[in-house]
């Protein structure tokens, strides 16, 4: 999978191809878990949204690092704001992504994310 910064993502082997993404600003009649989720002693922080259908995302802020997270279930992350590159499990490339950018990571695997510098700000939900 190769990410283009702001034109999304070009498919490969495991991942749907996601065009340029435009993220909702907002969700409305959703319920929004108070409790954090706080990984990496709070270099990773995101909140749990749940929708009518039951459908759930998280919304989350990473601070510069290197982290590995694993999946259970299949994951999109859909980058709000910032830079970011990531190596899915597996995989030796580096894919670079930014804002607009959205990437898929099968269930049962994983991914490391790097954030060089400043923000990130993301959408996960779970498929």
């Amino acid at each position: 999978m190769i990410g283009l910064m702001g034109i999304g993502v070009v498919d490969r082997a495991c991942c749907a191809t996601i065009g340029p993404m435009s993220h909702p600003s907002q969700y409305d009649s959703v319920t929004v878990y108070t409790k954090a989720n706080v990984y990496f002693d709070g270099k990773v922080v995101s909140h749990t949204v749940v929708f009518n259908d039951g459908s759930k995302r998280t919304l989350g802020l990473i601070y510069p690092g290197t982290f590995h997270f694993g999946t259970d279930r299949p994951e999109q992350m859909d980058i709000v704001a910032g830079e970011c590159s990531v190596v899915q499990d597996g995989a030796s490339n580096q894919d670079a992504y930014g804002v607009g950018d959205t990437f898929r990571v099968p269930g049962k695997s994983g991914f490391t994310i790097t954030v060089a510098g400043g923000l990130v700000e993301y959408i996960c939900s779970y498929l």
